[in-house]
């Protein structure tokens, strides 16, 4: 939720960030105007008020003669007061409505959509071959390890499973990930993968991407795509401990995704599906502590890149490609030899204090006044990694190394076909 304060001072930064994000800056107009109605509703109800109890002390005063004509005008102030409470509940209501719809404020991310990132760095060179290379789905049908055929016919399409090896692959990579998350200071959680309304719009996942979450009507919650979404209502309505530095979590869970606009788009293999594992990083932290806790948690996603041995780049993420909570967000795209580009791994957002404004996360400074504190998320592992691991590593004869990082649990140097 924007800061209106922010919003009071500096509304030209507020616009520029609409702009930036491909976004309507009227916006920003409209909810000024309504935060000045909101403050003189206050202000008059304020004043009624004060007015109404000091007629109830003069009637008490009265002699018998004063009080009925007294009374007579208290009613018909205690009505001024009713209808101005309820001038201020709706000027309030329109605030808060158009305070949902402003996006977070872009803090120095690029201009423009999708296409329009800045790549900041390469690590490693494309992978070469001297064979004709196979893709991922290739691969893992020939290795028995990923069965997509059976998972359309028993869960409709861009369902799957993973088989033998293919779960222990994935499973290496969640533990690595957890095991890597806890030595930087994260606790491990298994989140709950359904939450209720307010989580789900805290996050800010209920904007115009609202149709690619799963909803279940009759229970009237949703299925996460993430657990950013229940580590983030974890403190919710809550003043937080910081004194000791960040709040650090790690969610391990099954995500959800209707993948809706998305259909004939990558239906082939498990690089776009319904349902996949995901190992996320949560970070709870004072404002001033963001963007350097930002930088840590990329260098986090390097250090797991690292450890599956493959080639990637960082790209800084243009404010139109932005979600609504974050103000800034670097993914990580991994070389993917058979299309011959970069595909998205990871992706870590600095989301300032919008979600945790919205979902009345606090923390005291020094002075012991509460502050609202500022949230930022970022992926360690998931289940699309197994596109880039397979066919990076692969060999001529169809056999896939498995990255030395993951031999203990998969319990396999080499994959071999079958």
């Amino acid at each position: 939720m924007i800061d209106l304060k922010l919003l009071r001072e500096n509304p030209d930064k507020v616009r520029a960030s609409q702009q930036n994000r491909g976004e309507d800056p009227k916006l920003v107009d409209e909810l000024l105007v309504a935060d000045e109605s909101r403050r003189a509703a206050i202000v008059n109800a304020d004043e009624l008020r004060s007015q109404h109890k000091a007629l109830g002390r003069t009637i008490g005063q009265a002699s018998d003669q004063e009080r009925p004509e007294l009374l007579k005008e208290a009613e018909a102030l205690k009505e001024k007061v009713r209808a101005a409470e309820e001038e201020q509940r709706a000027a309030e209501e329109r605030v808060y409505e158009l305070q949902m719809k402003i996006s977070n404020v872009v803090e120095g991310a690029p201009a423009g959509g999708e296409d329009d990132f800045v790549v900041l760095e390469h690590i490693g060179t494309p992978t070469e071959f001297d064979f004709e290379p196979k893709d991922h789905l290739e691969l893992g049908e020939s290795l028995g390890i990923i069965d997509v055929k059976r998972g359309t016919k028993v869960s409709g399409s861009r369902f799957y499973y993973l088989v033998g090896a293919g779960a222990f692959l994935e499973l290496a990579l969640m533990q690595l990930a957890a095991t890597k998350a806890r030595e930087h200071g994260f606790t491990l959680m298994i989140p709950p993968v359904l939450v209720n309304p307010e989580i789900m719009s805290g996050t800010g996942f209920l904007g115009e991407h609202s149709d690619e979450i799963y909803y279940l009507e009759r229970d009237n919650q949703y299925l996460v795509g993430t657990s950013e979404v229940a580590l983030a209502g974890y403190h919710k309505d809550e003043i937080i401990d910081l004194s000791a530095g960040p709040r650090k979590y790690a969610g391990w869970s099954s995500c959800f995704r209707r993948e809706a606009g998305s259909y004939g788009k990558d239906t082939r293999g498990i690089l776009r599906v319904h349902q996949f594992n995901k190992l996320e990083m949560f970070v709870y932290c004072r404002p001033e502590e963001a963007e350097e806790q930002h930088q840590k948690l990329l260098n986090m996603e390097r250090e797991m890149l690292a450890a599956i041995e493959v080639p990637y780049r960082i790209i800084d993420t243009a404010g139109g490609d932005l979600g609504q909570s974050a103000a800034r967000k670097f993914d990580t795209e991994a070389w993917i030899p058979t299309q011959n580009t970069y595909r998205e791994l990871t992706s870590t957002s600095n989301c300032t204090t919008f979600q945790a404004r919205r979902l009345s996360v606090r923390y005291r400074d020094e002075d012991g006044k509460t502050k609202t504190a500022a949230t930022l998320n970022g992926t360690l592992a998931t289940t699309r990694w197994l596109v880039a691991i397979l066919e990076n590593h692969q060999q001529a004869d169809g056999s896939v190394v498995v990255p030395e990082a993951l031999r203990p649990i998969v319990g396999a140097d080499v994959l071999e076909p079958r």
